[in-house]
């Protein structure tokens, strides 16, 4: 994350800090001038001495960048920074990408279904705003570690622990973190902790791409860690590390979009985790279906989920209906989710 947060200290940060928290000083550490105000003309002329995060791009700092009283490398400055980044350009992500599928992936007639909630884009959306930020104080502080040296994380791939790593690191960071997820997802769904932390996210039995972040922060951050403990155990090249941080959000929004088009007997898409979210105990993994094989938890899509005809007909909404509501009672008792079809197809309208 330290290449993350130098660009948005260059171009956000850096001037955002010196307003917040404004130097008596000027802190340029070849520069230090006791009168700062006498000096700021000169600052476009100080030469670059703020170490780089990575040796294949070279950002020029602002004069902002000396500008506050905490400087870059200050650790108050780079956690809060750092939740912030996490919170809000989260935020930003979550709506753009689940948007986009909401508009151009997602089946609208999914309004009709007999199990959509009366009002459920506003709720999911609402769970997601209380989250988040409380989501990103728990993970800020992985981060923070990262970004102050504490993890595995390389930049040039010579410094990989062989050359064929460079390529391997990626099937293994799937396989680690699909192997704990399961296990973390299934311990979610124990009786005693379910309804307290887990069913947040089970208000939604026909999900839309909005509820993929819409979690009970606990559930939310319980799920992401091994994502956030895998470069302190193995080590991960910098922009590797990124783009996987990235692929995880698109994958999960992906999961939830209701497009089923991978009946794969290996991915656990779509069709696996609607599966999950219409029967609860089933299909507990993110990536793949291997460990719910292995742990007798898969259940495997039916075929009629993979044409639009029937996985929108009426019979195949009674029948995941009937299952539903006898599974439901089950696992939680009473149903005290809200249905409403008329409120769906106004949001249709609204959305």
């Amino acid at each position: 994350m330290d290449i993350v947060l130098e660009i948005f200290d260059t171009f956000l940060f850096d001037h955002f800090w010196s307003n917040v928290y404004p130097a008596s000083t000027f802190n340029h550490p070849k520069h230090v001038v006791k009168n700062a105000t006498t000096t700021f003309s000169s600052m476009r002329e100080l030469p670059t001495v703020l170490p780089s995060s990575t040796q294949f791009f070279q950002l020029t700092p602002s004069r902002y960048a000396y500008m506050s009283e905490w400087p870059r490398d200050n650790i108050w400055r780079q956690f809060i920074t750092l939740y912030l980044i996490t919170w809000l350009f989260g935020l930003i992500l979550y709506f753009v990408f689940a948007s986009l599928s909401y508009l151009f992936i997602f089946d609208h007639a999914t309004f009709t279904h007999p199990k959509y909630l009366k009002h459920q884009v506003r709720l999911e959306i609402r769970q997601t705003m209380i989250s988040m930020p409380l989501m990103a104080i728990f993970t800020a502080p992985f981060f923070l570690l990262e970004v102050r040296g504490y993890g595995k994380l390389y930049d040039a791939p010579s410094h990989a622990p062989f050359a064929l790593y460079n390529f391997l690191q990626f099937p293994l960071f799937i396989f680690f973190t699909d192997l704990c997820i399961y296990w973390i997802h299934r311990c979610l769904h124990h009786p005693t902790i379910y309804k307290t932390l887990h069913k947040p996210h089970h208000k939604w039995i026909v999900p839309t791409p909005y509820a993929s972040h819409a979690f009970h922060p606990i559930d939310g951050f319980a799920q992401s860690i091994p994502y956030h403990i895998f470069p302190f155990i193995f080590p991960l090249q910098k922009f590797a590390y990124v783009a996987l941080f990235a692929f995880i959000n698109f994958w999960t929004i992906f999961i939830h979009d209701g497009e089923y088009v991978a009946n794969s007997y290996v991915l656990n898409g779509a069709a696996c985790h609607t599966m999950h979210h219409l029967y609860f105990n089933y299909n507990y993994g993110q990536f793949t279906t291997m460990w719910d094989r292995l742990g007798g938890s898969y259940r495997q899509p039916n075929d009629e989920l993979f044409s639009r005809e029937s996985k929108m007909s009426k019979a195949e909404w009674e029948r995941q209906t009937k299952e539903m509501e006898r599974l439901q009672k089950v696992v939680e008792g009473d149903d005290d989710r809200d249905y409403g079809q008329e409120s769906g197809r106004l949001q249709k309208k609204v959305m």
